[in-house]
């Protein structure tokens, strides 16, 4: 630090704030700390009486704490994100898209393990909407080695993207709807309206609905039917607990689908069924998705719309955070459920 004639700041670093003053009508910071002093700042600075300066002069080897915030930003985000303007040395990661959100976890730990270095953000394998602000990155100093910020640009090329979004694929949909009381028209089905609005904010379309008895066969040849008929996915809704005349587990399998799992460590969602034939998921959706605003729905079939193959072991990591608490009011996703 060293004090300088305003004339001769230009390129250097303010030390601390400077006050502007219009008598009557203003009175705050004008210049920031941090804040790199350019050639038109300094007719400003001397009429706010400035004639010298408390400065940093970046040496060679060190970087100010927004171009080093930059450097890592850009380093770090893939498709989908946008990136804001450093604020106090700080840049925000923002949703440039509604998708899937895709975290590095294990190349995040390795930035923060780094000294000096900040980078926090939301959870991953979440559904965002877009301009959402889902992580942001800054360095603790003023200056900082430039080597270190290097060390992050690495790190980042090793396990890129940090940080992305993933977009919802524009999928095709079918649902097979089970139920002796559904299908002799007993009681009318509230599955189809929910999950047409879910998949809807899914970039998915729904193509068709059949419903079935509770019959093995029926539901198996349905599923088959839309498969044929060109869906993405196959949704099956209805009969996945273990009463005798719940059979649409047993009808999934019917259809030769490799079963990823039957049963998830999720509440609520327990009862549900994940299947794949070949590459297409076949998915049995317990009760709970028409009741409760956040189940294993949520935490699973975004990742799903996205192109991802989810498999069992990813289930089973769910079992840390998948107890929802039936909170009076659902703040879903501003809460910890299916968070680990």
């Amino acid at each position: 630090m060293k004090t300088v004639p305003v004339q001769e700041a230009v390129g250097m670093i303010l030390c601390q704030d400077m006050t502007r003053i219009v008598p009557g009508e203003f009175k705050g910071r004008g210049f920031k700390k941090g804040h790199v002093v350019k050639k038109e700042d300094v007719e400003e600075l001397l009429k706010m009486g400035k004639a010298n300066l408390y400065v940093w002069e970046v040496e060679k080897g060190l970087l100010h704490e927004n171009e080093a915030a930059s450097r890592i930003a850009i380093a770090a985000a893939g498709t989908g994100i946008r990136l804001t303007e450093p604020s106090e040395g700080r840049i925000n990661f923002i949703a440039d898209r509604t998708g899937l959100l895709k975290i590095n976890v294990q190349t995040l730990n390795r930035i923060n393990a780094i000294d000096q270095m900040v980078f926090g953000t939301v959870h991953t394998d979440q559904q965002v909407s877009k301009r959402r602000a889902v992580a942001g990155t800054r360095v603790v100093p003023l200056v900082i080695e430039q080597e270190k910020i290097e060390q992050v640009e690495e790190i980042c090329r090793q396990g890129f993207p940090v940080v992305e979004v993933k977009p919802f694929i524009a999928a095709k949909i079918g649902i097979v709807t089970t139920g002796s009381e559904i299908y002799s028209g007993r009681i009318e089905d509230s599955f189809g309206p929910i999950l047409r609005e879910k998949f809807g904010e899914l970039n998915g379309s729904i193509t068709r609905q059949i419903l079935t008895s509770d019959d093995v066969d029926m539901t198996r040849n349905a599923i088959k039917e839309l498969v044929d008929e060109g869906a993405d996915m196959v949704v099956v809704t209805g009969g996945m607990s273990v009463d005798p005349d719940d059979q649409t587990p047993a009808a999934i399998r019917a259809t030769g689908a490799h079963i990823e799992t039957y049963g998830s460590p999720v509440f609520p969602g327990a009862m549900f069924m994940l299947a794949y034939l070949g590459d297409l998921p076949v998915v049995g959706l317990p009760g709970c998705v028409m009741y409760y605003k956040a189940t294993i729905f949520e935490l699973i079939i975004p990742r799903l719309m996205a192109g991802e193959r989810v498999t069992r072991q990813d289930i089973v990591e769910l079992g840390h955070g998948g107890f929802c608490e039936s909170c009076p009011e659902c703040r879903y996703p501003a809460c910890p459920f299916g968070k680990s």
